[in-house]
Order: structure tokens, then sequence, then C-alpha cells
């Protein structure tokens, strides 16, 4: 409940500050673009876009991407213990994850978002303008007769398509660096994003293809030098996206636990290896014991479970790695969960530390620009200076000739 209101909170905000930016991409003169110049303004019409261009991304990656952080760090985390939950404003019990993990919840939620809402993208990408154009030819069919379209010449019937956008490459942009973010970041919970993001690119190149040539205008060419902020937001996604996976593959999955389980709990403990059968009651060992009238006065329990089981049920089990109720600290957290703990904290920087090794190796053997045209670039800068060095060297030639004649003139003129 505490998210979805959070989540709609978030929506509100994003969708006002979404209408702001529209009304100003639409009306540039408005009073809004009237208000005194602030140090934050750009100078430049590139710098514009890249700040246009980031602050934009940022809005759609929180608002797309808040249910999966919540569902991977935050959901169950903060719910307490039977007997000893958190309650918001001492009323409301957080919701907890599947009893399998939240690792499932993760995944089915990957799975929607890789599979309907590109889905969805790409229906509404390529049935909005076609609704337009459908509309478009009955307006011409009613002002000038069934038979008049076939009588226009080819430009008025592309002037009759649907104008492109002035930031509809922008909008191409942020849809595959979200898919990206989408692909990359939670990988390790959904293995098949590449898969689902690459079949969809594969249809939606044919859409695009379809709608560039049978439904828009001729987009206006335009020179860049690159793809911009493009490669910044792509190259923070990467970076993102492996401490993400490290997270995930140590505090939301079961990965780190069980491993820490086979070499030190478990059967083959202080053998050095994690083979067959080492994960005999590994179950047991990650549930821990509750008495049932322990029970704070809200939980209380509607049957004793005697019509199920022939007798009272006196304790129950849950996932978490807590002493006993007999024991001297009664529900207080076991070695085991500060051993798992640790285990966690030195996956995630060895794993990270690690990723990013191997990757600026690879982008130390793998250059940017291959050895010939880097060479060809610096004997392309070579000659230009040597040009403007002997063009400067002539120009002071010519300036010292003309400097002596001048002189010459004068002294000649001497009486």
């Amino acid at each position: 409940m505490l998210f979805g209101f959070s989540h709609l909170l978030v929506y509100y905000v994003v969708f006002c500050v979404c209408n702001i930016c529209i009304k100003y991409k639409k009306n540039p003169d408005s009073t809004f673009s009237q208000l005194p110049k602030t140090p934050q303004q750009p100078r430049t019409e590139s710098e514009w876009e890249n700040s246009f261009t980031l602050k934009m991304f940022l809005f759609q990656f929180v608002n797309l991407n808040s249910s999966t952080f919540y569902i991977a760090f935050f959901l169950g985390r903060f719910t307490g213990r039977p007997g000893a939950y958190l309650r918001l404003i001492n009323r409301w019990k957080l919701e907890e994850c599947h009893p399998s993990g939240c690792l499932i919840d993760l995944c089915l939620q990957m799975g929607i978002i890789m599979v309907l809402k590109q889905t969805w993208n790409n229906f509404m990408e390529l049935g909005y303008p076609l609704i337009q154009n459908w509309w478009t030819r009955r307006r011409l069919r009613r002002e000038h007769g069934e038979k008049a379209k076939a009588s226009f010449p080819q430009w008025e019937r592309d002037y009759n398509l649907q104008p492109m956008n002035a930031y509809g490459l922008f909008d191409e942009y942020l849809e595959m660096i979200l898919q990206f973010g989408f692909t990359t970041i939670f990988v390790a919970a959904f293995p098949l994003a590449p898969l689902l993001a690459l079949l969809n690119n594969v249809i939606e190149i044919r859409l695009d293809a379809y709608k560039f040539v049978t439904q828009w205008r001729r987009p206006l060419p335009s020179q860049a030098k690159d793809i911009g902020i493009w490669y910044g937001i792509l190259e923070g996604i990467g970076i993102l996206s492996v401490i993400t996976n490290a997270f995930v593959i140590a505090v939301t999955s079961d990965f780190i636990p069980r491993l820490v389980y086979a070499y030190k709990y478990g059967p083959c403990a202080g053998q050095g290896r994690a083979g067959e059968g080492c994960m005999l009651g590994y179950v047991n060992a990650s549930l821990s014991v509750f008495r049932v009238s322990d029970f704070e006065r809200r939980s209380q329990y509607r049957t004793n479970g005697s019509e199920l089981f022939g007798q009272a049920v006196k304790f129950c089990r849950y996932r978490d790695y807590r002493e006993p109720p007999d024991s001297a600290e009664p529900y207080a957290y076991t070695l085991q969960f500060w051993h798992v703990l640790a285990a966690r904290l030195a996956f995630i920087i060895v794993f990270e530390h690690m990723v990013f090794s191997i990757k600026t190796l690879i982008a130390y053997l793998i250059p940017d620009l291959p050895k010939d045209l880097r060479d060809r670039m610096r004997r392309e800068k070579y000659l230009i200076q040597e040009m403007m060095y002997e063009a400067e060297l002539e120009r002071l030639q010519k300036e010292k000739n003309e400097k002596k004649n001048k002189d010459r003139v004068q002294n000649k003129e001497w009486p």
C-alpha cells in the first residue's frame, strides 16, 4: 500500500514536469521562456539539448525503474519479524516478498516490462500515425471527392502525411537507451532480457522503416558530430548495471547464503568443496523458529490449527537467521547471519572490481579507433599544421619584403 501511494506520487510529479517541458517545446516564446535568465540557462543550442536530454532521461528512468529497484532492494527488507513487525503510522504492516524470495517477483516484473511494455510501445508508435493519416484521407475525400487523391502529385501526397516531430529522433534514442537499461541493469534476475530486446529491435526496425516511408513526411537532415550526451548516459548505465547486478546476486538471490551454508555449515563444512550432497538441510537452516504465543495482539491468529493437525500449533518457521525463543537472547541475529552479511559485502566488492578491471583491459586492447585510422588522422593533422606554418611563414616573408621595399623608396626620396 505504501509503495502504491509513492508510485502514484512519482507518476504525478513526472507528469507535471513533462507537461511543462512539452509546453515549452511547443511554444518557446511563452511566458515560461521569458523568465529572468539564471546561471543554469545554457549558452548554446547544443548545451540546451544536452541538458534537456539528461533531464528527460532521468525523469523517464526514475519513472520506469522505480518499481524494479523497489522489488529488488527494498521489498520485504524493513518489515521486521513475527511478533515485532514494523508498521506505517503504527497501523499498516509493510508488504513482504513471496515465500520463495524477492527474485521471483523481480523476474516477473522484468518479464512484464520486456514483453508487454515493448509490445505496447510498438503498437502506439505505428498506430498513432496510422490513425492520423486515416483521418486526413477521410477529410480529403470529404473535401475533394473519392478519386481526388489519385490526381494529387507525389509531393502533395507526401505533404498530407504526418509531420515528424522536431524531437522525433530524440524519442527514438530515448526508447533505445531505456531498453538498454532494462536489458543490462537486472539481467542477473531475468537472463531472457537480451533475447527479448533483440527480437523487439528486429521487429521495430521494420516498423520504423514502414513508418518513415509511408506514414511520415521526409525529415529534414542535419549534421551531427556524434551521438552527444547519449554516449555519457550509456557509460553511466553500464556502470550502474555492474553495481546493480552485483547487489542482485549478493542481496536479492540466495546465491551467497547457499555458498556460506555449503562451505561453513553444511555436511561438507571444512572440506573445501561444495559438491553433490553439500546442501542437505539448507532449507531448515535458513528458517528460524517462532513461538506462536509471542505474536503481538494485532497479529493474533484466528485459529490454533487444531482442526488441521489435530493439536494446537505452538511453533512456526519463517525465513531469517535468528535465535530460537528459548535462547538467552530470543530472536537475536545468529552468527550465520553475520557470516552471510560479510560474504555478501565481500562478493559485491570483488565482483565489481573484477568486472571493471576486465572492462578497462578490453577497452585498452580494443581501442575506439583502429591503428591505421589513427595514424591517418595524425598524418592529416600534421599536414594541416605544416600548411598553416608555411602560410604564416609566407605571410611574414611577404610583409618583410613589402617593408623593405617601402624603406628603400623612402631612402631614395630623402634629399
